[in-house]
């Protein structure tokens, strides 16, 4: 049983992080078609190839501001920051300026796993283990309905509002997200640095932290492999949406109803299937088995590709992602020092990911230098690929968790 002022402090960061995956809803939809509008689907990699530039000078800023205002007050600043930002790329956009299509892009992939690795870094930091297995499936369902929400009104506003006034929602969304997030820090406490973290003084962006730890190197890893599956499998959806739906406020429409199926499936599986699992099977069994559905879903996009099998391939992704593999995933950091969970989950988490995903578009683009027009089958075999290389490190990961688990356990 959670102590009340605990449980309090789950609700209110779940109802922060409601907010923010509903305003993201927005910008996620409306950036990518955008972008497609103004730069054409095939040029997507060049985008993600900024990102993780931008993400490196975004969390050299986070952990500045980390030392000096510690964890509330950098998340506030944050969130607020990042609400600014996208107003000034809303107005920008209003007055014919096109390049913010791509700057709003490339944030949208940083802004969101800054301020949602910092919600995980608290409840890593507040919860036990065993209270985290009860907790992490609605926690993530609660966020997941906002999510719902966000996905559902993008159906619906893109056509009659258009597509750039959408960006608002986003940026106002940001404002509540800050206000629950500041409350489920007053009520839990904010979790203190060891002496020897205080301040940053062993590195402000906690690369040192990262590469001193196997473990970590190996989290690190594994979230490389799964982003770039996620990449292929994304590019290939975005490709199959702008052929089979080539008007702009339509696609955003599309993608809305899309991302609020996601937000659905996920929300269920969060709330149903997730603490079962992490009741009843071990994290080991849960981290072989995900990759092992992408490898499978791979293979039906190669055979049969189209739109439904395109959408489906990254749904299942995605879902699973936001579910199982988040929810187990997090486990790994709970035994970790502060800066271990502030500073080089960051770096994993934030940067591995764009990392990823930046770095095989960067792949994407020097191949089609070479070959002009890279084959749509070439991105799910890709995927089932990756998969299976993840499916390695996961079966190395685990081992390495289980002896931890045990170390911890000892009296």
């Amino acid at each position: 049983m959670l102590p009340r002022h605990i449980l309090y402090a789950a609700i209110s960061i779940s109802a922060a992080g409601s907010f923010l995956l509903c305003g993201y809803e927005f910008i996620r939809a409306v950036s990518t078609s955008l972008f497609i509008a103004s730069y054409g689907a095939e040029n997507l990699p060049r985008a993600m190839i900024a990102v993780p530039p931008s993400l490196i000078l975004l969390l050299y800023v986070y952990g500045r501001l980390l030392s000096w205002q510690g964890a509330t007050r950098t998340l506030a600043i944050t969130s607020l920051l990042s609400g600014a930002l996208i107003l000034g790329c809303y107005l920008a956009l209003s007055h014919g300026v096109h390049v913010a299509s791509a700057i709003i892009y490339v944030f949208r992939e940083a802004y969101i796993v800054i301020i949602i690795e910092q919600y995980w870094a608290f409840v890593n930091s507040t919860l036990t283990p065993a209270q985290a297995k009860q907790v992490n499936g609605p926690f993530c369902a609660v966020a997941s309905l906002g999510a719902v929400v966000g996905g559902v009104l993008v159906s619906r506003w893109a056509a009659p509002l258009g597509s750039e006034t959408l960006l608002l929602f986003t940026a106002g969304s940001l404002l509540p997200t800050t206000i629950f997030s500041a409350i489920a820090y007053k009520l839990a406490g904010e979790p203190k640095p060891a002496v020897e973290e205080a301040g940053g003084q062993l590195g402000h962006l906690g690369v040192k932290t990262l590469f001193r730890s196997r473990y970590l190197v190996f989290i690190a890893l594994l979230i490389l492999s799964t982003q770039i599956v996620s990449t292929v499998l994304d590019l290939r959806f975005n490709g199959l949406a702008e052929i089979e739906s080539p008007i702009k406020d339509d696609r955003t429409a599309f993608y809305g109803t899309f991302y609020a199926w996601l937000g659905g499936i996920s929300c269920v599986l969060q709330l149903a299937a997730v603490p079962l699992a992490l009741r009843f099977l071990s994290v080991r069994i849960i981290h072989i088995g995900i990759p092992v559905v992408h490898v499978v879903s791979g293979f039906v996009l190669t055979l049969a590709p189209s739109l439904r099998t395109g959408a489906t391939a990254y749904m299942l992704f995605k879902a699973l992602d936001y579910s199982f593999f988040r929810a187990a995933k997090e486990l790994f950091y709970m035994p970790l020092t502060y800066d271990e969970r502030y500073r080089a989950k960051q770096i994993i988490d934030s940067f591995g990911y764009r990392f990823a995903k930046g770095g095989s578009a960067g792949v994407i683009e020097l191949v089609r230098l070479v070959v002009k027009t890279i084959p749509g089958a070439a991105f799910s075999i890709t995927a089932m690929v990756m998969a299976g290389l993840w499916d390695v490190i996961a079966i190395n990961l685990t081992a390495q968790y289980q002896k931890l688990e045990k170390t911890d356990a000892a009296p």
